[in-house]
């Protein structure tokens, strides 16, 4: 591999006006199909397999007409202290608004007057009107959005305090002002990293091009692939980061080849081949795990998955094709100015001139004083278990709150307290009590009911027993489909939407349901929006084990390839499960607990988002496994070519440190950028992801690593000898290219690619 990426990094650099073309009209492309692609038909959320989603498939058959997935909105009306909703202006002023509503668009299918159905607080002092959509949240009109707060200012101006809940008003999520000063960190970290511009453009370029050719496709595809609002989010989140980072470690590699002497179009070839190499393995862990989400089979998250993978996979051609040819364009500009002064540096300079800061050969001999990677290797090589100990226990005391994760899925409750749909939902809950925003929707089947039963004698004895439950405060009576065969019921909890009662109330009535079933042979199904939350969560919780295996197991059996190691493997995987844990504790400590909570812009606490766990196994893995290729492989380099245990780490290290610091510094900025989102899934991930990667690459692979590769000394890169015939030799240290090399390599270098490889 290592030979054909060179060829690939030597052609890219010398076509490079071909190479620079063939993308930006990539991007020209993408771009016109994404200004003239049909705006997305909807944004649903199915979960195949789940009884949730088995009754409201059901509810579409038998109750044709009624649209059970379009949208809703509920308009709650509040008297002032001292009135009524009864009194007569104020019962005006309601009716005057429901009018509104029904005449302000036709995509309206009906409202319910709050008066005919009875929806007045016990107090009198609060009302709602519920308002049917024909078509899905995502595909309402702006006109009609209007329309809906129009409605409810001709309420506010009669006196009422008017709020607007439901979906209804979704939007796409606003990230804000943080996410451009992520980017704005990034661009420092890569000037400080690189000491000169065009060096430190050069990522944060290629890393919007990739990002804007993924978010274009995916924008343009979005209507036919029916793809959901935070999928181009992600997409931007993960292409970012990892199109930086991959970027970074080619231009660094390049910088480092010019420093010893090199010709540049040689120093693109040897950066693309070898640096080239652990991007393609790094690139393809991040891809097997964001491909893997689909063993979840919930069809919003496998299409996420499947678009961050796309734009990680675009990062990773561009690394390989289009930075080398833009190394070409920059010329000497692309190294530091006291380079550029002293002209070709390297080790042909005789006269000791300092070449690139920490990127030049680095052997002390040379003159070359130690550097913060060279020293922080030989600090834990001395105290091995000292620092294991610590950062192992740092780690299990963070990962504790994990111990107490709730999961659940965001609803009006989690929005910020200023939202209209934040107050509608609290108006709500003080008028009808907290159950009110998560009724539970029962539908009975009576189709293949016992003889001598009917589905009106199944539903009556459901409606007894239900009531007859804990933390059930409202049954209604049943209502038939017109073939009279099937009845919808609908039951509101005492307790909120998110709670654990509410959570067991669905078991409850559903394990009641199934001894019903027994007797009259008529099902009952739960469902609502409560309770496809309920099954979100364990059907993500059931998926996790099975996910995390294969994930796993994949990334292990490509990571013995890389490292021709049994051990280095699963040390990696290890270390990820601790800082994996570590970062849901913290998540659990900010996000449920409420530590800390102002400082992130955290309105509301409550459970995790269900889909949080599996994700973040997922998108972390793929990230965590980044910086164990780009270190140990430069590790596994120094070894190959001779170097004793220790002193490869230490080589490792004085290559790799400052340049994996720098990478996880821009995805941890990248990521954190997107705490200020308007929208509490978009927010949490990426806090998430940002503390995760911190875990991960300053306290697992700058402390774990070095240290257990210090204990294991020789037996860490061991191989059974049947396992190195079965396994194919990818040469992502380069050691076939460097002996390629050899016969034409001057002076040192055609030495070392002599060296035996001692392995």
């Amino acid at each position: 591999m290592a030979t054909f990426l060179y060829k690939l990094g030597r052609f890219a650099f010398r076509r490079r006006r071909f190479v620079a073309l063939i993308w930006v009209a990539l991007l020209a492309v993408a771009g016109v199909g994404a200004a003239t692609a049909a705006s997305p038909a909807a944004d649903s959320f199915s979960i195949p397999g789940t009884e949730a989603q088995r009754a409201f498939d059901l509810l579409d058959q038998r109750y044709p007409g009624t649209n059970a997935d379009g949208a809703t909105a509920r308009v709650v009306f509040r008297a002032p202290e001292g009135e009524s909703m009864t009194d007569p202006a104020n019962k005006a002023a309601v009716e005057r608004t429901v009018h509104a509503l029904q005449s302000g668009s036709s995509q309206v299918d009906r409202v319910a007057d709050p008066y005919t159905a009875k929806a007045l607080s016990k107090d009198g002092r609060t009302a709602y009107a519920q308002v049917s959509y024909k078509v899905t949240g995502f595909e309402l009109s702006d006109a009609s959005k209007d329309a809906l707060e129009d409605a409810a200012k001709d309420g506010r101006d009669a006196g009422l305090r008017v709020e607007t809940g439901g979906n209804a008003l979704q939007a796409i999520p606003e990230t804000g002002a943080t996410e451009v000063i992520g980017i704005a960190i990034s661009a420092v970290v890569l000037v400080i990293t690189f000491g000169a511009l065009i060096a430190a453009g050069l990522p944060l370029l290629t890393a919007l091009i990739g990002v804007g050719i993924g978010v274009s496709t995916i924008t343009a595809l979005s209507s036919t692939l029916d793809l959901s609002s935070t999928t181009s989010t992600l997409a931007t989140m993960i292409g970012l980061a990892v199109g930086i980072d991959y970027a970074l470690f080619i231009v660094s590699r390049y910088r480092a080849e010019v420093a010893e002497g090199r010709e540049r179009e040689e120093a693109a070839g040897r950066a693309v081949g070898t640096a080239g190499s652990a991007v393609v393995f790094a690139g393809l862990t991040v891809v097997i795990a964001l491909v893997g989400l689909t063993v979840v089979n919930i069809p919003m998250l496998t299409k996420m998955g499947l678009a961050a993978a796309g734009t990680v996979v675009i990062a990773v051609l561009i690394a390989l094709t289009l930075i080398p040819a833009l190394l070409g364009f920059a010329g000497a500009r692309a190294l530091p100015r006291k380079a550029r002064k002293a002209g070709k540096p390297g080790r042909a300079d005789k006269a000791g001139k300092a070449g690139v800061t920490g990127e030049a050969d680095g052997r002390e001999a040379a003159g070359e004083r130690p550097n913060m990677g060279t020293r922080w290797a030989r600090f834990v090589l001395r105290r091995p278990i000292a620092v294991l100990l610590t950062a192992v226990i740092g780690l299990g005391v963070v990962a504790i709150p994990a111990t107490s994760l709730e999961l659940g899925l965001p609803d009006d409750g989690s929005q910020p307290t200023d939202t209209t749909q934040r107050k509608a939902y609290d108006l709500l809950s003080d008028g009808f009590g907290p159950g009110f925003n998560g009724p539970l929707m029962l539908v009975v089947d009576g189709r293949d009911a016992h003889a001598g039963q009917s589905v009106k004698s199944a539903a009556a004895r459901v409606a007894k027993e239900v009531r007859g439950l804990d933390d059930v405060a409202v049954v209604t009576p049943p209502t038939f489909n017109k073939a009279g065969d099937t009845a919808m019921l609908n039951v509101v909890p005492k307790s909120k939407p998110s709670s654990v009662e509410t959570e067991d109330l669905v078991h409850d009535i559903r394990s009641t349901a199934d001894g019903i079933a027994q007797d009259t042979g008529a099902r009952t199904l739960v469902t609502g929006t409560t309770a496809m939350n309920v099954d979100v969560s364990q059907k993500l919780n059931d998926a996790l084990v099975p996910y995390l295996a294969l994930v796993v197991g994949l990334a292990f059996l490509l990571l013995m390839v890389v490292f021709r190691s049994v051990l280095v493997p699963l040390k990696a995987a290890l270390g990820f499960l601790l800082s994996v844990v570590a970062a849901l504790g913290a998540v659990v400590a900010v996000f449920q607990w409420g530590w800390l909570s102002e400082v992130f812009g955290v309105e509301q606490t409550g459970p995790i988002m269900s889909m949080m766990p599996i994700f973040m196994v997922g998108v972390v893995f793929g990230l965590a496994m980044d910086y164990e290729v780009f270190l140990v492989t430069r590790m596994r380099e120094a070894f190959v070519h001779g170097e004793r245990p220790g002193e490869a780490v230490v080589t490792g290290f004085r290559h790799g440190a400052r340049v994996v610091t720098a990478a996880a510094v821009i995805m941890i900025s990248v990521f954190a950028g997107f705490i200020g989102s308007s929208d509490s899934m978009i927010k949490m991930i990426g806090f998430g992801l940002a503390i995760a990667v911190f875990f991960d690459a300053f306290l697992v692979r700058m402390a774990v690593v070095p240290a257990v590769l210090a204990l294991l000394g020789r037996s860490a890169w061991w191989l059974p000898r049947w396992l190195q015939k079965l396994l194919p030799n990818v040469d992502v240290e380069g050691e076939g290219l460097r002996t390629q090399l050899a016969g034409t390599a001057d002076g040192p270098d055609a030495d070392a690619a002599r060296e035996p490889a001692r392995v």
